[in-house]
């Protein structure tokens, strides 16, 4: 039996004796060579381009240039995700490591322990690299000529806690009796490929986003849910009832079971709820990490810090310290 990718050497290239033992000066040296990879980390004004700068790091040692064209103060992570940040970078460094090493995600309780932060830093810090997972699937098409996709869906959320007493107690599957806030990932995975989420409010609501998201000329393999009738006209569809079989003539979703199942351990093991507005970064989380199953966690950790350091400041919570505005 073959060694399994987690246990071999190939897996693990960086860990976290190695940041922690990292100056201040190491990591902001790495987050430099990120965020300024044509100049080999030289700093480059982010407001007008010039790239002549020099240091002039603030009282307390936090590094800061100022730009000789246009006499504006910038930092390393001045336009990007981290901007503002309080932290040391170091401690941004070993964060994204240990999101990385979590293999089905990582408790935002547990990360404050183990950077000694609050729970509501270590929240926000958390859903930032989940956004900076999901710069990776900006506009991403699936599949094409020859290729095979998959879709599936799988609810989320909106829980009605069963009554007390036998007699009182309602059918939780009828609509009437749902709270309303449970919702569909749907997931688009192309075999030996990408994958790609989105949540929707019934499965039937998707078959749009999957027809623009999916090239044609894809095989597309569904179940047998009547939901995903609609695609049949435009791409070849194999269908798999799964009352019958899982796999059988060549037509299964077992690609698409096994984001779900991930998915799925992430909230029971990690989380224990997710839903709502941030359900969709979940689940791009989910989707991020089985596209990167195979790859090195000192390359997770590098791509995942240059996606925070190309990425504006966060859309979810970019003001969310200051209430400015409800995440």
């Amino acid at each position: 039996m073959s060694q399994h990718f987690l246990l071999s050497r190939q897996a693990k290239t960086l860990s976290l004796a190695t940041v922690f033992r990292m100056s201040d000066e190491a990591a902001e040296t790495v987050f430099a060579k990120l965020r300024w990879a044509d100049t080999d980390g030289a700093p480059v004004c982010p407001l007008c381009g010039g790239l002549d700068a020099y240091d002039c790091r603030r009282p307390n040692g936090a590094p800061r240039f100022r730009c000789r064209a246009c006499a504006k103060d910038f930092s390393i992570t001045s336009g990007t995700l981290f901007a503002s940040h309080k932290l040391p970078l170091r401690m941004y460094l070993a964060a994204i490591a240990i999101f990385c090493n979590e293999v089905k995600g990582k408790s935002m309780l547990a990360m404050s322990r183990d950077l000694g932060l609050s729970y509501k830093a270590a929240f926000v810090l958390c859903h930032k690299m989940r956004e900076a997972m999901a710069q990776e699937m900006r506009n991403r098409t699936l599949g094409g000529e020859g290729k095979i996709a998959e879709v599936d869906g799988g609810y989320f959320g909106g829980y009605s806690k069963p009554a007390n007493l036998r007699e009182n107690r309602v059918d939780r599957r009828l609509a009437e009796n749902r709270t309303g806030k449970r919702k569909v990932v749907v997931i688009i995975r192309e075999r030996d490929g990408n994958s790609l989420p989105a949540v929707f409010r019934s499965e039937a609501a998707a078959v749009s986003f999957i027809r623009s998201h999916v090239k044609p000329g894809t095989v597309v393999n569904a179940d047998e849910a009547k939901s995903w009738d609609g695609l049949h006209a435009r791409f070849e569809m194999r269908r798999i009832n799964h009352k019958e079989a899982y796999s059988l003539d060549g037509a299964c979703t077992n690609w698409a079971e096994e984001y779900f199942s991930r998915l799925r351990r992430a909230e029971v093991g990690h989380h224990h709820h997710i839903s709502g507005p941030y359900l969709l970064r979940y689940a791009q989380e989910a989707a991020w990490r089985e596209d990167s199953r195979r790859v090195a966690n000192g390359e997770q950790t590098t791509r995942v810090a240059a996606l925070a350091m190309a990425r504006k400041p966060s859309v979810d919570f970019c003001g969310y310290w200051q209430r400015h505005i409800a995440a």
